[in-house]
């Protein structure tokens, strides 16, 4: 499918600086630009590119002013880097428009759902199931007993929703990723082993959820696992039973969250973190990289480290603790002099 520059720009709100007819189909990098696509420049580090990437179209800033001759279109927006996002959702969109329901396929008759409903192939749809309009299952899907999934709803290949589990509006549940499991649950029994302690809670996802490949969120033991509104969850991060996450958080890959943990709205934690269960987490929190949180957090904290504590209190004893060696050295001089 083939977009103007005219076509693009009214989409975007945006200003045509070159030939308005221009056509467009793909997109790319600015410095991978071919013709035919539309590439955008926000990094001033990528501005030497502008003048010799071949993409038919670039986006910028309304405030770029070139200081050479430009063979490529631009069309000048409020915000280069926003507006390529938006298109870059509608490409991704115009990709996910399969209507019907592929055989084989497992469905019960008290399957409920709304128009525009897609069913991949090997898929299975459990009891008491309830789809909004536009959800997409694509193949080898799993959908448990008394599940919902309201609308706009996509669950990629390989994604299981296990039972009870409730999906809000515009959620998008990756491949591998698994919604529901059991939860860890296990009481010593008094003779060296473990009793196992029954899951009979759910999952709720609030509308705008996403949820990376290979992700799982444990069902909780009682009542639910919730991830508030806009949460958005990077791949292979594991969330345990009855934990709740607050709006619009952000969770970067192989972080684990501990049960019963409770995070605030507009956190950011970073790749590989631990957190240990039954502490609360406040709003807009900031956590490093491979940190251990150990302990409560209050809001607006920015933390680092493994027990994690102030980032910049962190930075500074690193300092110290990358010279110990030649501390040490220093003492074991000042040592031998006495």
């Amino acid at each position: 499918m083939e977009f103007t520059a005219g076509q693009i720009a009214g989409i975007l709100e945006g200003e045509v600086d070159g030939n308005p007819d221009i056509a467009v189909h793909k997109l790319a990098k600015i410095e991978d630009g071919e013709i035919g696509s539309l590439t955008f420049l926000a990094n001033p580090k990528y501005t030497s590119f502008i003048y010799s990437t071949k993409a038919s179209i670039t986006l910028v800033n309304r405030d770029f002013i070139p200081e050479q001759d430009l063979t490529t279109t631009l069309i000048k927006v409020e915000d280069a880097y926003h507006s390529f996002s938006k298109l870059l959702q509608y490409y991704s969109e115009s990709k996910v428009t399969k209507v019907g329901i592929d055989n084989p396929v497992y469905k019960t008759d008290s399957l409920i759902h709304g128009s525009d409903l897609y069913i991949g192939a090997f898929s299975y749809i459990g009891e008491n199931v309830r789809f909004g309009n536009n959800v997409k299952i694509y193949p080898n899907v799993y959908i448990g007993d008394n599940v919902t999934l309201g609308d706009n709803v996509i669950v990629f290949a390989g994604g299981k929703i296990h039972q009870d589990s409730i999906i809000g509006d515009d959620c998008v549940i990756n491949s591998g990723a698994i919604i529901g499991a059991d939860g860890f649950g296990f009481a010593p029994d008094g003779k060296g082993g473990y009793t196992k302690i029954p899951q009979t809670g759910n999952v709720i996802l609030e509308d705008n959820v996403d949820i990376g490949a290979g992700t799982t969120i444990d069902r909780a033991t009682m009542g639910s696992t919730i991830l508030r509104k806009g949460v958005k969850l990077d791949n292979q991060i594991q969330i345990a039973h009855n934990v709740e996450i607050g709006e619009y958080t952000v969770i970067a890959a192989q972080t684990g969250v501990a049960g019963s943990t409770k995070i605030g709205k507009h956190c950011m934690i970073g790749g590989q973190v631990g957190i240990v269960g039954h502490i609360t987490i406040g709003d807009n929190v900031r956590i490093q990289a491979q940190a251990g949180i150990g302990r409560s957090v209050k809001d607006d904290e920015i933390i680092q480290g493994s027990p994690a504590f102030n980032y910049g209190e962190f930075s500074k004893s690193y300092v110290h603790f990358k010279n110990l060696p030649k501390i040490v050295k220093r003492i074991d001089k000042l040592e031998k002099k006495k």
